[in-house]
């Protein structure tokens, strides 16, 4: 999702047809590596973005905002003095590269115009934001590069500023005709698609597979190979690219996979390739890059929040998978408690016979169907009657083991079963207010230490579970975590709504809304069934087992743990879990 040199080209476009003219207002950098500035103009106000980070670099118009350090880093202090209330008098992309330069218009400090050059350097873990003077000297940048860091160019205050290297690639938007087809021969067994980016300046690969796509040829077909025919087809598909760069005819979109909704790729030309996809189309390429960016940086801000629960909630469920082990063992050490029962019994029965001294006694097993004979193991130190009574104390200490380690089992089985469910529902957490109500829910367990709120602080956002239509008009909802599902089957539900659960595995509850009906369609269950097999541990498995009942059947016993619920009466669907079903069902 790197922006190529064409992507450049739509917001310098974007930039230049709003900002020239406008002077340079408030300038902050929220972050070491991002500033932020407005620019005033013909009675409007804009927010710039301006990024350098190594795996976000970018420049857009932005209605987001960041909290500001009390004290300007250094880098931003040299803006504010070169640039706050300079007038910007141009904004290009040289050569085409991934490089934009804004021209601004100041004064210096003997109150002469002179001419600064804010430029920033698109080029991933090399990207950079370089303030230079009218000379072309570096006044600062947002990161310093000594020879240290790198022996081909150095980004110092003090030193002249040069282009990064431009590996001899050309400018597609001034390519001949007759140049690409010689180059297009000389490429001995280079790919067509490998040809156009590693030979032009600002063309990405996506964009070079999209040009081969036009022509109708293979992206991994060989230069070589090309029939006069279809380079000519290639040429003009590749011109006609660089005609609608050059006549700023773009169309920003997001494309997306079409199972399962992940973004694919983001671009600002048509991408007839892409055709066949889900497409999101922009009125512009910055609320096209701030929508991306947020998605991104939201969704790898709540991995990162829920890493800390995820990691607590995995370690839990490792302790009780070997407290598990270790019950099973203890199980089978009490597996022959009813034989040393019935030993005890044998040898009362016989008290007189067996004789002081002896290891072993034999004696018709009267329990046995066949009055099979039985070898008793005995202690010869020890009377008849005292052999028995060691054999009922091991029996009777067996039994008080079994009874206590019963109770533990159902105990450590339920609490794995709660964190399992708890582990599916991080899984599906989507914003903050899921995984606040995930905190709340393990605080409230004694899972982790409950957190008191700040004063002043805002009131925490209530999550909400998610909410759809089925294909024929019945309202679905799904609950997110346990504390929702609690909510949602307890409270929310009417006795008359369908309840829907994955049996025996963790996973949402799911209520179908019948409006005191008691009835719901066969395609409302069957949709019901698969969102609840979707939000399940199942999700990837097929043939997953799904309750189904009225509301009124289910019942929470006293002190169970949150999601955890009884029920009567049920019936089972049986469904593979369809992820595309689930994105195309109509949310409310």
């Amino acid at each position: 999702m790197a922006l190529d040199g064409i992507t450049v080209a739509a917001i310098v476009h974007e930039l230049k047809t709003n900002l020239i003219g406008g002077r340079i207002d408030k300038i902050h950098q929220p972050m070491a590596d991002e500033i932020r500035f407005s620019v005033r103009g013909a009675g409007v106000v804009h927010k710039i973005l301006v990024s350098a980070n190594s795996s976000t670099p970018r420049i857009h118009f932005t209605q987001s905002s960041k909290e500001n350090p009390m004290t300007a880093p250094l880098f931003c202090m040299v803006l504010r003095k070169h640039l706050a209330g300079g007038k910007i008098i141009d904004i290009c992309q040289p050569a085409f590269e991934r490089i934009v330069m804004i021209k601004v218009e100041s004064s210096n400090e003997m109150g002469d115009m002179t001419v600064k050059n804010l430029i920033l350097e698109i080029m991933g873990k090399h990207s950079n934001l370089i303030l230079t003077d009218e000379n072309g000297r570096i006044l600062d940048s947002i990161k310093r590069i000594s020879h240290e860091k790198s022996s081909v160019r150095e980004v110092l205050p003090g030193k002249e500023y040069v282009y990064p290297p431009s590996q001899n690639k050309k400018n597609p938007l001034f390519a001949e005709k007759s140049d690409f087809m010689f180059s297009l021969q000389l490429q001995a067994g280079q790919k067509l698609q490998d040809f156009l980016y590693k030979n032009y300046t600002g063309i990405s690969p996506i964009m070079a597979g999209e040009i081969c796509f036009r022509a109708a040829l293979e992206p991994s077909d060989a230069c070589q190979q090309t029939t006069p025919a279809e380079s000519e087809n290639l040429f003009t598909a590749f011109e006609k690219v660089m005609y609608e760069v050059k006549q700023t005819n773009f169309t920003p979109k997001i494309y997306y996979h079409p199972n399962s909704k992940q973004v694919l790729d983001f671009a600002v030309l048509e991408m007839t390739e892409f055709q066949a996809l889900e497409q999101k189309p922009f009125p512009n390429i910055s609320t096209l890059l701030e929508s991306f960016y947020q998605e991104r940086d939201n969704a790898y801000h709540i991995r990162q929040k829920a890493h800390d629960m995820h990691r607590l909630v995995a370690s839990n469920i490792e302790r009780c998978v070997k407290k598990k082990e270790i019950q099973l063992k203890s199980r089978k050490d009490v597996a022959d408690m009813d034989t040393w029962k019935k030993k005890g019994e044998l040898l009362t029965a016989n008290i007189y016979a067996v004789s002081k001294g002896i290891t072993t006694f034999r004696t018709i097993d009267f329990y046995a169907e066949n009055g099979e004979e039985i070898d008793i193991a005995l202690d010869p130190t020890k009377t008849g009657a005292e052999n028995a009574q060691k054999y009922f104390s091991r029996y009777n200490k067996a039994k008080r083991t079994l009874a206590a380690l019963e109770i533990q089992e159902k105990q450590n089985d339920e609490e794995l079963q709660y964190l399992e469910s708890v582990l599916n529902a991080l899984e599906n957490a989507s914003d903050e207010a899921d995984l606040a109500e995930i905190r709340t829910e393990l605080a409230e367990s004694g899972f982790i230490r409950r957190q008191t709120p700040k004063k002043g602080a805002p009131k925490a956002k209530k999550a909400k579970p998610l909410h759809f239509k089925s294909s024929d008009g019945y309202e679905i909802f799904v609950g997110k975590s346990n504390l929702q599902n609690d909510e949602l089957t307890l409270r929310f539900a009417e006795s008359t709504d369908f309840w829907l659960h994955t049996k025996e595995i963790p996973g949402s509850h799911v209520i179908i809304r019948t409006n005191g009906t008691g009835v719901a369609s066969d395609t409302a269950l069957e949709e019901g069934a698969n969102l609840a097999a979707y939000y399940s541990k199942a999700k990837n498995s097929s043939m997953v087992p799904v309750d189904y009942t009225l509301r009124k059947n289910v019942k929470k016993p006293n002190g169970a743990k949150p999601g955890m619920v009884i029920y009567l009466t049920n019936r089972t669907f049986y469904v593979t879990p369809d992820e595309e079903k689930v994105q195309s069902m109509q949310t409310l």
